[in-house]
């Protein structure tokens, strides 16, 4: 699996992807596909930060399999050590271990830029992410129920924590 910081020309291959989650999952708690402006815009606010990396498509370089990114977890100066990330597969490229290739060197990045702990924060019924997350250290620091809808229901968001 090859791994590599993210470039312009993969904003609309990201894009893509999130909107599937946006689309069909719970992962992001919206339904409003990212239209391409504002795909590209937070595109490049992840490219200007160095914090977002896509996995490639075995044997098809170029084409993007999974992205993960890291950003502010709060707006306020208070919080400025510790980034929130996200990790994304595309659809039908579940199982093949791109979670696992993206969140290990988006961790070693953000310890590298200098943060002090990352945020995840995921569906609660997303055990996937869960159990992703917990290999590399992140430990569960409760969740908070029903603080989200999506799809007519309510939904709980667990909190993991990294220290860097």
């Amino acid at each position: 699996m090859a791994v590599r910081p993210a470039r312009p020309g993969d904003e609309e291959a990201v894009r893509a992807i999130r909107n599937h989650a946006i689309e069909h999952s719970t992962a992001l708690w919206t339904e409003t596909p990212q239209s391409p402006a504002e795909g590209a815009a937070w595109f490049a606010a992840h490219l200007e930060r160095g914090s977002a990396l896509v996995a490639e498509v075995p044997g098809a370089p170029g084409e993007v399999a999974g992205f993960a990114v890291y950003g502010p977890w709060r707006a306020l100066e208070g919080y400025r050590h510790t980034v929130e990330n996200s990790v994304y597969v595309r659809e039908g490229s579940h199982g093949l271990g791109i979670g696992s290739a993206l969140l290990g060197p988006l961790v070693a990045a953000a310890r590298e830029a200098g943060h002090h702990v990352m945020i995840a924060g995921i569906e609660a019924g997303n055990a996937a992410s869960i159990r992703l997350h917990g290999r590399f250290g992140f430990e569960n620091v409760g969740t908070v129920r029903e603080v989200g809808t999506k799809f007519g229901r309510w939904l709980d968001l667990t909190i993991m924590r990294l220290p860097l």
